[in-house]
């Protein structure tokens, strides 16, 4: 196989592109080879080396733990589940939020075999204090749902106060998706459980 096969073949493994689009995306990228096909494999190598996830909350910096995490203005009250990164990078970009947050990896799924023992919810129980509110924000899917149960059923008589994201996200939708004004009024008008 050739190194212009490789590529696209790599290329069409990313989210949003198939094999068209990776063609398409190898020839702009052989085309600038100078000016952004050897930048964007430097980036690349840069960032494999680089880039951790932090031991706290499971976001991605190149300091452990994150900028999120080390932030000494934002409130360590209130903790926000998401299930990923988009999620967690979707609710950044609102601004709304000036707590810590706490990622999943996932959410729980019988059908895909993904148990507890998957993701980090012992590590958010053990993170979490009486007094703090534990917000929910995960997809409105079956899975996102049956998650934030299970969470609450391990937390409860904990002290801890939850709540989930109120409308504005609809069922089946996705975090990473939405529009920033349907996430701020979703936080914003977030309800105990």
């Amino acid at each position: 196989m050739s190194e212009l096969d490789t590529l696209i073949q790599l290329l069409a493994k990313l989210p949003g592109l198939g094999p068209r689009s990776a063609r398409r995306a190898a020839l702009h990228l052989i085309k600038r080879r100078e000016s952004l096909m050897r930048p964007l494999a430097t980036a690349l190598a840069q960032a494999a080396e680089a880039i951790r996830r932090c031991s706290v909350c499971g976001n991605l910096d190149t300091l452990d733990p994150c900028a999120i995490c080390r932030d000494p203005k934002r409130e360590s009250t209130a903790i926000c589940v998401v299930e990923d990164l988009a999620d967690l990078w979707a609710l950044e970009r609102t601004g709304a939020f000036g707590g810590r947050y706490h990622v999943l990896g996932g959410t729980l799924s019988a059908l895909d075999g993904v148990g507890p023992e998957d993701l980090t919810i012992d590590r958010l129980v053990a993170r979490i204090r009486p007094g703090q509110e534990l917000i929910l924000a995960l997809n409105a899917t079956v899975e996102g749902q049956t998650t934030a149960h299970y969470i609450a059923d391990r937390l409860a008589g904990s002290g801890v106060k939850l709540s989930r994201l109120a409308q504005g996200v609809p069922i089946g939708g996705e975090l990473d998706y939405l529009d920033d004004g349907t996430l701020t009024a979703a936080l914003n008008t977030r309800r105990a459980l």
